[in-house]
């Protein structure tokens, strides 16, 4: 089975989180929410969600994934965590997925990990760099780096895991049971 880690930090996007943990443990992937700095995280809009555990005992050798929900404040704190950041460049080091969606590839590109070709929540690409930005695609995959752009797209994103990690008959029957057509 496959395992993903989606580290939560105050200010995240509760529909990006939510719906992403939903997907993905709809799909079978063994899902790890993470809190960063607290076990009781609320979101930008006053939701709050219990951790399973916290970021410093996360271990790239244990993950297939690590998925970094937006909201600028959640996003700043990723940015600026060294723990996160590590596991971020450990994964990279282990040719492991990372993905982020909506502000969160502004974490993946503190960490250095980010791919030439992305996407996220428009403006963001004005902090992180518009080299190699698009906003034609809902979810963007290069290399072992996939993005998404937001709380609209969460879905899609999600399915796009399940796609890479599971495999395309389980997407394909996620896809269908959740009508989403438009992914």
């Amino acid at each position: 089975m496959a395992k993903v880690c989606v580290p939560l930090a105050a200010g995240f996007e509760e529909i990006e989180a939510v719906s992403l943990i939903d997907v993905m443990r709809r799909g079978g992937i063994e899902v790890v929410v993470a809190g960063v700095n607290e076990d009781l995280v609320t979101g930008a809009n006053g939701i709050t969600v219990k951790a399973d555990t916290d970021i410093k005992n996360v271990i790239a050798d244990e993950l297939d994934m690590i998925v970094l929900p937006g909201g600028w404040g959640g996003t700043h704190v990723l940015a600026e965590n060294e723990t996160v950041q590590q596991l971020l460049r450990d994964m990279q080091a282990k040719e492991k997925i990372v993905g982020a969606i909506c502000a969160a590839p502004f974490a993946l590109k503190q960490a250095g990990v980010l791919s030439e070709h992305y996407t996220c929540y428009p403006s963001v690409e004005e902090q992180i760099g518009k080299e190699g930005y698009t906003d034609s695609e809902k979810v963007v995959i290069d290399g072992n780096v996939m993005t998404s752009r937001g709380p609209g797209t969460a879905i899609c994103f999600g399915l796009a895991i399940v796609r890479k990690l599971v495999g395309e008959e389980t997407y394909q029957q996620l896809k269908e049971g959740l009508l989403a057509d438009y992914c």
